[in-house]
C-alpha cells in the first residue's frame, strides 16, 4: 500500500473537485487522477497502468468500487504491480472518448465502468467494462484479470507494445474521414431521415430496441421536415415517441424530468439517473413539438421537465445548473426512491386516490423490479376516461384524484432519503440548459425559466471565461478547472445567440462573435475543415497528442454540429461570409460518412437542414418597453418554424454595425414594425401580429 495512503488515510484523489474522484479518496488503490506524475511514475518503474473511467451517477462504477476497489487483498495486487489512475468521464471527455474507442475495438463492449490496461506511453492493451470479485460463467473475476495482465506484462514486452501500437493506429484510422465530392443538399436530408424511418418502433415510437434511448435530435429533425412537407407519417412518428416515452417510467411521473434511458422497449424500466444534458435536449423537443401540435401533454411535460430542473438541478441564488441526480441511495437499491410497492402507495394516500392512482400508474402487488418485485415502476397504463367507466365517476373527478395523489406522493417521496445531486457546473451543459430554458421563456412565457437563464450565462460568463483562452470545461466551489473543449465554446456560443434573441442586449452578441474567433483559432482545420474536439496541446500522453473531429451524438449533440448550426446562425445575422464557410466546409467534411452514423448523426443532419434552407430571420424594430413590440415579439416567438431568427432592434443598438446591411437598413423604419427576410428576400413590414404570424409560417418555404 501506498505510504500517503497509510499515513493519511485517503489517497491522492482527497482534493479533487470531481465527486467520482472524491468517493473514491478513502480506498486502498493508491490512485493517481489524470496527470503526467502517473505516467511518469509507471515508466520509472516499468508498470502498467490501471485506468478505471467512471461517473458519480453510475450503479457499477460503484459496484466495482466496493467490490473490488475497497478490498485490501486486490488494492495490495493493484498497488504493488500497477499505476492506477482514476477518471471522471464528465469531468474528462476527451479521455473518455479515446479510451473508450480503444477498448472498443479490443472488446466489442464499452460503457461504464470503463477498464483499461495500458503501457506507461498510455496505449491499450487488454480492456474491459465492469469485472465481478467473483470467477462467474461469463467472467473472471477482477482478481484473476489482475494477475494475468501483469503476468503477461512481464513476460511479453513485445507483444504488448505491438498489440497497443496496433490499437493505438486503428483508434487513428477510425477516426479520419474523407469527405465525399458533390454538394450539400437536402437529399442527404432525407436519405438519412428515410433510414432512421426504418427503424421506427411503431409499437412503442422511438428508435431501435432495447435499450432504448431518446434521440431528440432526430426527433426535431422530423420536426422541421413535417413543418416543410407537411407528411402525416413524420407527425405520426413523432407524436407517438414524445407520448410513449413520457407515459413511460423513463419519465418521473411524480418528480419531472426523464431519467438517462429505457432498458426495454416499451419504456418502462430505465436507467434511474437523470441528466442535466439529457433533460435539456427534451425539454426544447417538448416545446417544439407543443408548438407545432398543440398538444397539452406535451407543454405538461415540458413544465414537468422544468419544474424538475428548478428543484434539484439548478442553484437558485447564484445560477447554475448541477450535473445530474444519482440513480441510487446505496448499492443495494435499484430505483428505489422512485419506485413504490402497493403497501406504500395506500399509506401514502387516501382510499379513493389509491383506487385511482393504482389503475393509472398500473400499480399491484408485484410490480417490475428484478431486485424487488414488490416495487413499483409508474407508468401511465390506462387513461382517466377507462378509469371514470370502471369505477362509474366523472372523468372530472378521475382528473382531480390523480392530480392530488401525485402531489401526496411527491410529499411521500420528498421524506425518502434523496439520491445525490452532483454539483459541478459542466459548461457545455450549461450552455444547452440555458437554450432550453430561453426557449421554455419564448414558448411558454416563463418567466422564471428566462431569468435562472439568463442568470446562470452571466455567472459563466463571470467566472468560467477568460479572455483569450476561451470558457473552462468544469466549475466548482470557486475554482475553474479543466481546459474548455470544443464543445463548451460553441455551445456557449449559441447560449449567448439565444440570450441576444431573448433580451436583445448586445452585450451578448458580442461575446458570440468573440467566442467565433476564438474556436475558429483553437479548433478550426484550415486545412480540410471540421473542428477539433480539444485544443493542441503539450501533454505528454500520446493518445492526447492526436486531435479528433466528433460528428456523432454522444448523446449530447456533436460538437461539430453545434459547430456548423453555431457560424451559420451567425452568417445569417451578419452577412458575414467567413461564418458560412466555416460552417460549409465542416459539413462537407463529413458528408461523405455521416450516412453511416444515423441516428447518432441526427444533429449533423439537423444542422446541414438549417445550412441549405435558409431560415427565416424575423427583425423586429422598436423599444423593449413598447407594448405593440412586446405583442409583436410574442408572436414571432410563438410561431414554430425550424432554425427561424427572431432579434430586437433600434437605430440605437450598440451591436448594429455587426449586423447586415439588411437589418441595418430594416432598423431605419418606423417602428413599431416587424420584416421577414429568408435567403436574400423580404417581406412587406408589417405592425399587424396577425400578418406577422401569417409571414413566418410561409414565407419562402421551399
Amino acid at each position: 500500500m501506498s505510504e500517503m495512503v497509510t499515513q493519511e488515510g485517503k489517497n491522492r484523489l482527497a482534493d479533487e473537485s470531481s465527486a467520482y474522484l472524491r468517493s473514491a479518496s478513502h480506498q486502498p488503490v493508491d490512485w493517481y487522477p489524470w496527470c503526467e506524475e502517473a505516467f511518469q511514475k509507471a515508466k520509472e518503474l516499468d508498470r502498467p497502468i490501471l485506468l478505471d473511467i467512471g461517473a458519480v451517477w453510475c450503479h457499477w462504477c460503484h459496484v466495482i468500487d466496493r467490490e473490488s476497489y475497497e478490498d485490501e487483498e486486490i488494492a495490495k495486487i493493484i498497488n504493488a504491480n500497477f499505476i492506477a489512475i482514476k477518471v471522471d468521464r464528465d469531468e474528462r471527455p476527451d479521455v473518455d472518448r479515446r479510451y473508450q474507442q480503444a477498448v472498443s475495438a479490443l472488446t466489442g463492449q464499452g460503457g461504464w465502468p470503463l477498464t483499461g490496461f495500458m503501457t506507461p506511453e498510455g496505449k491499450v492493451f487488454f480492456g474491459g467494462t465492469y469485472f465481478p470479485s467473483r470467477d462467474t460463467q461469463n467472467l473472471p473475476s477482477f482478481r484473476n484479470v489482475l494477475n494475468r495482465v501483469i503476468d503477461y506484462y512481464r513476460k511479453n514486452k513485445e507483444a504488448v507494445v505491438s498489440e497497443s501500437n496496433k490499437i493505438y493506429q486503428a483508434l487513428l484510422l477510425a477516426n479520419q474521414f474523407e469527405s465525399s465530392p458533390g454538394e450539400l443538399n437536402i437529399l442527404l436530408v432525407d436519405r438519412a431521415i428515410e433510414n432512421m424511418m426504418d427503424s421506427f418502433d411503431s409499437v412503442n415510437g422511438g428508435f431501435g430496441v432495447a435499450p432504448k434511448f431518446p434521440h431528440s435530435g432526430a426527433v426535431e429533425l422530423l420536426l422541421a421536415r413535417y413543418f416543410e412537407t407537411k407528411d402525416e407519417e413524420f407527425l405520426h412518428i413523432i407524436d407517438k415517441t414524445l407520448t410513449k416515452s413520457a407515459k413511460g417510467g423513463m419519465y418521473d411521473q411524480i418528480g419531472g424530468g426523464f431519467h438517462r434511458y429505457s432498458v426495454d422497449a416499451q419504456w418502462i424500466v430505465p436507467h434511474f439517473e437523470k441528466m442535466s444534458y439529457d433533460n435539456s435536449e427534451h425539454l426544447k423537443t417538448y416545446l417544439l413539438a407543443y408548438q407545432v401540435t398543440g398538444n397539452d401533454f406535451f407543454r405538461r411535460i415540458a413544465e414537468g421537465i422544468i419544474g424538475f430542473v428548478m428543484d434539484v438541478l439548478s442553484d437558485q441564488e447564484n445560477g447554475g445548473f448541477y450535473g445530474s441526480q444519482d440513480a441510487d441511495i446505496d448499492l443495494h437499491d435499484d430505483g428505489d426512491y422512485f419506485t413504490w410497492t402497493k403497501e406504500e402507495v395506500e399509506d401514502a394516500l387516501s382510499s379513493e386516490e389509491a383506487k385511482v392512482i393504482s389503475l393509472y400508474y398500473n400499480i399491484y402487488s408485484r410490480g417490475e423490479m428484478k431486485h424487488n418485485p414488490a416495487k413499483n415502476l409508474l407508468f401511465i397504463d390506462m387513461e382517466s376516461e377507462e378509469i371514470a367507466r370502471r369505477l362509474n365517476i366523472s372523468n372530472e373527478k378521475v382528473r382531480e384524484l390523480i392530480e392530488s395523489g401525485k402531489s401526496r406522493l411527491f410529499e411521500a417521496r420528498k421524506r425518502r432519503p434523496t439520491p445525490y445531486v452532483d454539483k459541478i457546473i459542466y459548461t457545455n451543459w450549461n450552455a444547452m440548459m440555458v437554450s432550453a430554458f430561453l426557449l421554455a421563456y419564448k414558448v411558454l412565457g416563463d418567466e422564471g425559466a428566462r431569468d435562472l437563464a439568463i442568470k446562470t450565462l452571466d455567472f459563466l460568463l463571470r467566472n468560467c471565461f477568460e479572455e483569450g483562452i476561451g470558457f473552462c470545461h468544469t466549475y466548482f466551489d470557486g475554482r475553474a478547472k479543466v481546459v474548455g473543449f470544443l464543445d463548451d465554446q460553441v455551445k456557449m456560443g449559441i447560449a449567448c445567440l439565444d440570450a441576444y434573441e431573448t433580451s436583445g442586449n448586445g452585450f451578448y452578441f458580442g461575446k458570440a462573435i468573440n467566442l467565433a474567433n476564438l474556436v475558429t483559432q483553437k479548433f478550426y482545420d484550415e486545412r480540410n475543415g471540421g473542428f477539433f474536439d480539444i485544443e493542441e496541446t503539450n501533454d505528454r500522453v500520446v493518445i492526447l497528442k492526436n486531435r479528433f473531429k466528433p460528428i456523432q451524438d454522444d448523446p449530447i449533440p456533436s460538437p461539430n454540429a453545434s459547430a456548423a448550426a453555431f457560424f451559420d446562425r451567425l452568417h445569417y445575422l451578419t452577412d458575414d461570409y467567413r461564418y458560412r464557410e466555416y460552417s460549409e466546409n465542416t459539413l462537407m467534411y463529413f458528408s461523405g460518412v455521416a450516412e453511416k452514423f444515423g441516428l447518432y448523426a441526427a444533429t449533423y443532419f439537423l444542422a446541414l437542414h438549417n445550412h441549405v434552407k435558409h431560415p427565416p430571420r424575423v427583425v423586429i424594430v422598436g423599444e423593449r418597453d413598447d407594448q405593440r413590440v412586446e405583442e409583436l415579439l410574442r408572436t414571432a416567438w410563438s410561431i414554430y418554424r425550424p432554425h427561424k431568427i427572431v432579434i430586437q432592434i433600434n437605430s440605437s443598438n450598440s451591436e448594429l454595425g455587426n449586423l447586415s446591411q439588411t437589418i441595418q437598413e430594416i432598423s431605419k423604419l418606423k417602428s413599431p414594425v416587424a420584416c421577414v427576410c429568408a435567403g436574400t428576400r423580404c417581406a412587406e413590414p408589417t405592425n399587424d401580429p396577425n400578418v406577422l404570424a401569417e409571414t413566418i409560417r410561409t414565407f419562402v418555404v421551399r
